[in-house]
């Protein structure tokens, strides 16, 4: 099936970009309103967008315009990314559901936080890697907002740490965001590999 742009409006094409785009690291992005509500909330359009200076990148959807996490970040200009873990995959569940802004996401997903390093901002606990981030810019990308920051402080769990520099992918054990669904990514392999299927 081929399918123009013209017809784009005859089909669901959020289901057929995000089952095919898959699996999408998820952002924890944590934040705190000027009046020091925190919020925590996941985002699956997560990547890095340069490594000089090292800058994450997430988009917040025209369906997510209204969330207080993109409101905060053009408040207080900080953010932390955190890595979601197996671990605490229910309790991400719960902060992706639609809270009053008053609430406090970290109490009502029973998610253990810590004060930032060097932002304002409380870091969850227990994530296997935290980055600390500074606002870089804002873009508008159609309807969506493209929210880019500086990393300015890492953390990372003794035991997910290894080898002068690397993650553990094993130990990290990272939540993948499918169309609707999660994946476990557990299974690595190197290439070239000649027992893949042809």
């Amino acid at each position: 099936m081929l399918i123009h742009h013209d017809d784009f409006k005859n089909h669901d094409m959020s289901k057929l970009i995000k089952g095919a785009v898959v699996p999408r690291p998820i952002a924890w992005v944590s934040t705190i309103s000027k009046d020091g509500i925190r919020n925590l909330a996941p985002f699956s359009f997560f990547t890095v967008a340069s490594m000089d200076p090292i800058t994450l990148c997430f988009s917040v959807g025209a369906r997510e315009v209204d969330k207080d996490t993109l409101a905060n970040i053009r408040e207080t200009k900080q953010f932390v990314v955190n890595i979601v873990s197996e671990s605490l995959a229910n309790q991400m569940h719960e902060t992706s559901k639609a809270h009053a802004s008053e609430e406090d996401e970290f109490n009502l997903a029973g998610t253990k936080a810590e004060g930032g390093s060097f932002v304002q901002v409380p870091r969850v606990a227990d994530a296997p890697v935290q980055m600390e981030c500074e606002l870089d810019q804002v873009l508008e990308v159609g309807k969506g907002n493209l929210v880019l920051g500086k990393v300015v402080g890492y953390h990372i769990k003794d035991e997910v740490y290894y080898d002068q520099d690397k993650v553990d992918p094993h130990k990290l054990k990272p939540v993948g965001r499918m169309a609707g669904d999660y994946s476990y990514i557990r299974d690595f392999y190197t290439l070239p590999n000649e027992d893949l299927p042809k």
